[in-house]
């Protein structure tokens, strides 16, 4: 569980200042209509990946923490895919539909991230963890 809190610290952060910043020409495909089935902001989770495998595998001879470090980024990003593009935008067509308070808190937090179209004024960075005011 510490995991998942520490990724999505740093990806809040990744989220706020780096995508809604320098990266902004990279990820404002996300917040802009899909046309096709990729967006150029998908190259964050190839980045992710790689970095993820190459943790692994270069600690994987003596379980290093660089070793830990990539288990707890392909984690969240499991988990992230899931939330992020089944839960919320539904990419992949499962055939059902998730309800329950946490998917529809989540889906309500990232809809009002969206609500911006621009680098500035978004709100609601986080991918797994929801304020408790969107579980109401």
């Amino acid at each position: 569980m510490l995991t998942i809190i520490s990724m999505e610290g740093i990806a809040w952060l990744t989220h706020r200042y780096l995508m809604h910043g320098p990266l902004w020409f990279i990820h404002k495909t996300h917040h802009t209509p899909r046309h096709g089935r990729f967006e150029l902001n998908d190259v964050f989770g190839i980045l992710f990946g790689v970095i993820s495998i190459s943790c692994i595998f270069n600690g994987i001879d003596t379980f290093s923490p660089l070793f830990w470090i990539g288990i707890g980024i392909s984690i969240y990003g499991l988990l992230y895919f899931i939330a992020h593009d089944i839960i919320v935008h539904r990419r992949l067509k499962l055939g059902m539909r998730m309800r329950g308070r946490y998917a529809e808190a989540l889906r309500k937090a990232h809809l009002i991230h969206h609500k911006t179209i621009t680098k500035n004024g978004s709100e609601e960075f986080g991918f797994l963890f929801v304020h408790p005011k969107h579980l109401k």
